[in-house]
């Protein structure tokens, strides 16, 4: 099922009263209620009404009409009668694609509640900025917005061949998967791209093209997705970040990753121009 959303920030004046959606947020996970359909978030005019504790609430705008509100619970979640906790992992594959990036948005806005009630600079209370989602210091006037941390993805390819890596971070899991790391400040995300893939395996990659993006909400990325060409450079690994990393053919790929991930899209669509 296909899910339009429109973004807002505050509801429309003179809004009040109707049921919603209602993400209830608790230490990254998500109350839920399994449906025909799948999983599906709490249904009703406000979450007290079902005895729920709600520390704050923040409005994200509207999924086929229907209001959609982020609330942040101050404790773990357990169970509450119909409604279960979930984390986005275990959510996605049980809700579609739209369900699951709006789920995303509501725990990272919860939590950048929860990360920014006092004034970094001088430690004031911070209050909410009227008409923008921000944080503002009435003492010193820094506004903190939502944390996006930017970060690039990339295929390489050199000839049939792609070069795939397994990370430190995959743990006991034999996972191979496509060369992935964060934006640094006053560098470009084309910069980026050649600087992780140059870091990590130790090759030179030319003709540089975004391919799509991805929110990744963990805990905050933004997924900047990548092909580029081997320009030059035999695979010399970081052994910090990568367990190892080699070139495969489309007839003989390791374990790869799910298709939750823009790393599993642009294995994918390389695999598909390869017949």
């Amino acid at each position: 099922m296909h899910h339009t959303f429109q973004s807002l920030i505050t509801p429309p004046e003179g809004f009040d009263g109707q049921p919603g959606l209602w993400f209830c947020v608790g230490r990254n996970t998500i109350l839920v209620s399994p449906t025909e359909e799948g999983l599906w978030p709490i249904e009703a005019v406000h979450p007290r009404d079902l005895g729920i504790e709600v520390g704050h609430e923040h409005f994200l705008g509207f999924l086929d009409g229907k209001p959609c509100w982020a609330a942040g619970l101050d404790d773990v979640i357990n169970e509450i009668g119909e409604y279960r906790p979930e984390t986005l992992f275990s959510l996605f594959p049980n809700v579609d694609e739209e369900l699951w990036t709006l789920a995303g948005r509501a725990v990272q806005i919860a939590e950048w509640h929860r990360t920014n009630r006092f004034c970094g600079r001088c430690g004031t209370p911070t209050v909410e900025s009227a008409g923008e989602r921000a944080r503002k210091c009435p003492e010193c006037g820094l506004l903190a917005f939502p944390r996006l941390s930017p970060a690039v993805i990339t295929l390489i390819e050199r000839g049939d061949e792609a070069l795939l890596g397994r990370g430190r971070t995959f743990g006991a899991n034999p996972m191979y998967s496509t060369l992935a790391g964060f934006v640094e400040p006053g560098e470009t995300i084309e910069e980026a791209v050649a600087r992780e893939v140059r870091e990590e395996v130790g090759v030179e990659v030319t003709d540089i093209r975004y391919m799509r993006s991805q929110p990744w909400p963990f805990p905050n990325s933004l997924m900047l997705g990548f092909n580029a060409k081997w320009a030059s450079g035999d695979i010399e690994i970081d052994p910090v970040e990568i367990v190892d990393a080699q070139w495969f053919k489309a007839d003989n790929l390791p374990n790869i990753p799910g298709k939750m991930s823009i790393a599993r899209w642009l294995i994918d669509e390389w695999l598909s121009r390869q017949s």
